[in-house]
């Protein structure tokens, strides 16, 4: 996979290495935020539910379950590398929803209350981004993501 082909330059090859080490870098941290918040939403159901009822969720301690279910699979989808691009299109499907209905900073008269809000609900979107660039790199081509379940290391001889 990361073997040196003789057309390959050796900074190419270099480039391409330190792609997959950055990538895996990323994996982590990325996902380690949606393992933590569905362990959360799994760990504090009734306090979390108490608060997407309040928001106007409906079923709060159903959806509360469900979205903490989604999050955990997805980031350790993505940590693990295993079925990545579904994993990601979990968190998205739990990020908008999460977003218009839970960080409504449209309707808050409060101004310290609407930003606090606003930037809950831009960090979703912003995350829905990052889950579909996890997608698009997953989708196209499944042999770069170096480091997953099943696939091996990059191989260290050039």
């Amino acid at each position: 996979m990361y073997a040196r082909s003789p057309r390959k330059s050796r900074a190419t090859w270099e480039d391409e290495r330190m792609g997959g080490i950055v990538l895996l870098i990323g994996r982590v941290v990325f996902s380690f935020f949606f393992i933590y918040s569905g362990f959360n939403h799994l760990t504090k159901l009734s306090m979390y539910a108490q608060y997407a009822g309040a928001s106007g969720v409906p079923a709060p301690t159903l959806l509360t379950a469900l979205s903490g279910v989604m999050i955990l699979a997805g980031g350790l989808s993505i940590l693990l590398g295993v079925k990545a691009q579904w994993g990601s299109l979990l968190i998205a499907a739990f990020l908008i929803p999460a977003a218009f209905t839970v960080h409504k900073f449209w309707g808050i008269a409060d101004p310290m209350m609407a930003a606090n809000q606003a930037a809950h609900f831009w960090k979703n979107i912003a995350l829905t981004g990052a889950c579909l660039m996890f997608y698009g790199l997953a989708t196209l081509n499944p042999a770069r993501w170096p480091y997953s379940i099943g696939r091996s290391a990059p191989a260290t001889t050039i």
